[in-house]
């Protein structure tokens, strides 16, 4: 079949090779000509698609990127990978529109759209398949088919992919549920399919607000229990040993990602819109989450303080700009805002991170731009004041970070030593 992916992106990209893998003619299409240019290069800037497994699709020509909508033409299967972004506390579905605009142009009986992006329950069936239908000219139900199915991509993860992750899918009709399922039962290894497109929208929101929520429970109470004395990295592993009743969350300097920081304000958005009442377990959650780089920066002055330093001329070294291990993911990373923070209190701010090298960071122009990038060099950690493990990247050398550094306040519990501090 005649396969579209919109959007090249964490989420796109690895679906549109997969599709390809398996024998379909994919066009990989994005806005973003910049991204196009890299790919039709065979140069991948998604860590979970190496160069070595796109280059042979590009060269047999199962998979071309384009950023020409007129490549769009003809096809059997699109599905929708676009951003969802906040605006100021309501979802911009801007992105969503304009592609099932652009889709619908070339939408053909017997086609099928998928949506992937992640979304408030209701955007399929009150907002898509409408928009398809009113450019189109044709019956959705009737003419093409339409379905849901939530992105589980999780970067950097090495053991759970897109091809043995379980798929949910769903369609607004049965027949649309059908062809859905179809077209992803030759991609991974299971399918789940649910009654309906809200239930499969509201599956991706309900397992990000879960995670969410429990990591600012924990978050909150690393706070509490080291105002209290109180070790809650062995009280945490002491826990972790019940074998039911209870799964492991730890504490960090934040959440990161288009998932946590974004993903439940949209339920939230939803049920105040749509109920007139708050979702306060979110809103709660945003509010410990969004609000721990600051807690980072407390404690690294209350360090620097019994150390008889100032924050104001210190040089900090913070080691990890993504917002989690073994990834250059840097959307929405907590590191951006513990770099303002410094950088607003005077310190000399220095950042090392091998997988966030040379990729667009977020406020390049705002908190990154009085970052020095550097390598994590026995001369640089010997040379800071302070360092701040953000990222706990594998590639870290994490004996030279003991050996060399005078004092290190460890967000990821992941070192020991006598200039060591755990958040």
């Amino acid at each position: 079949m005649r396969v579209v992916i919109a959007g090249q992106g964490y989420v796109g990209l690895p679906l549109a090779v997969r599709a390809a893998e398996v024998g379909h003619q994919v066009i990989g299409y994005d806005i973003d000509r910049h991204r196009i240019s890299r790919l039709t290069e065979g140069d991948s800037y998604v860590e979970d698609i190496p160069n070595e497994r796109l280059r042979p699709l590009l060269a047999g020509g199962g998979y071309r990127p384009s950023a020409d909508p007129a490549d769009l033409a003809g096809f059997d299967i699109a599905v929708i990978t676009v951003p969802t972004p906040l605006r100021d506390g309501v979802p911009d579905l801007s992105y969503i529109e304009a592609s099932g605009r652009l889709l619908a142009e070339h939408l053909r009986p017997g086609a099928v759209v998928v949506l992937e992006s992640t979304t408030y329950p209701g955007t399929t069936e009150e907002l898509l398949t409408p928009l398809l239908e009113k450019v189109s000219g044709l019956s959705a139900g009737f003419d093409f088919h339409v379905g849901y199915s939530p992105e589980r991509i999780d970067p950097g993860n090495r053991h759970w992919c897109l091809e043995n992750t379980p798929k949910v899918v769903s369609g607004i009709d049965t027949d649309s549920l059908h062809a859905v399922d179809g077209f992803y039962q030759q991609l991974v290894d299971r399918t789940v399919p649910v009654s309906s497109c809200k239930e499969a929208e509201l599956t991706k929101l309900l397992e990000n607000t879960f995670r969410h929520v429990n990591i600012a429970l924990v978050n909150e109470l690393a706070v509490f229990a080291h105002e209290l004395g109180i070790d809650i990295w062995e009280a945490i592993d002491a826990a972790a040993t019940k074998p039911f009743g209870y799964l492991r969350f730890d504490p960090g300097p934040g959440v990161g990602g288009h998932c946590l920081p974004i993903d439940p304000s949209f339920l939230s958005w939803r049920v105040e819109r749509a109920l007139g009442r708050s979702f306060r377990f979110v809103e709660l959650a945003n509010d410990v989450n969004s609000h721990m780089p600051d807690y980072v920066v407390r404690r690294l002055t209350s360090a620097l303080n019994e150390r008889s330093r100032a924050v104001k001329g210190s040089r900090v070294l913070l080691l990890g700009l993504a917002y989690k291990k073994n990834t250059g993911d840097a959307r929405e990373t907590p590191a951006a805002r513990v770099a303002e923070l410094l950088a607003r209190l005077g310190a000399e701010v220095r950042a090392a991170d091998p997988h966030v090298a040379g990729v667009h960071l977020p406020g390049q122009r705002g908190p990154f731009a009085h970052v020095t990038r550097v390598t994590a060099s026995p001369e640089e950690l010997s040379a800071a004041d302070a360092v701040v493990l953000l990222a706990d990247h594998d590639d870290f050398d994490y004996a030279a970070i003991t050996e060399h550094a005078r004092y290190v306040l460890d967000c990821r519990r992941r070192l020991t030593g006598a200039a060591v501090e755990v958040l």
